[in-house]
């Protein structure tokens, strides 16, 4: 019987030692990105410039500023300065699962939500 289970123990093993996904989130704290979402079947982009503490975001000829405060490394909250509803007064979660040289994948979700999104931003300076 442990013969039988040999192969599958070792393919286990193998899978399991792979080298977790890179994360330079430093190289995202600041900087002017592109980020591409789908709604209501139509693709729209957004582009926000980052600096410390403060990110705009221009989306659709409108510009809005949120606070960034950072959990970690890698994970940050924002939370919008100026709400024009209760949605927008809601902060959003975000946690960078991996990076590239000019990008990075992230989740994100509203504080309190468990439902959560998946996209990637580029850097685009």
């Amino acid at each position: 019987m442990l013969h039988k289970l040999l192969p599958f123990l070792a393919l286990s093993l193998l899978f399991s030692c792979q080298q977790p996904p890179e994360r330079n989130c430093s190289n995202f704290k600041n900087g002017r990105f592109s980020f591409t979402t789908e709604i209501n079947g139509e693709n729209k982009t957004t582009t926000f410039l980052r600096k410390d503490d403060l990110e705009v975001d221009y989306f659709e000829g409108k510009q809005d500023s949120s606070s960034v405060r950072w959990i970690n490394e890698c994970e940050y909250v924002l939370k919008n300065l100026n709400p024009k509803s209760k949605a927008e007064e809601r902060s959003i979660h975000i946690k960078m699962l991996t990076t590239t040289d000019s990008s990075y994948t992230f989740e994100y979700n509203a504080i309190g939500d468990k439902k959560k999104f998946k996209g990637t931003a580029y850097k685009l300076d």
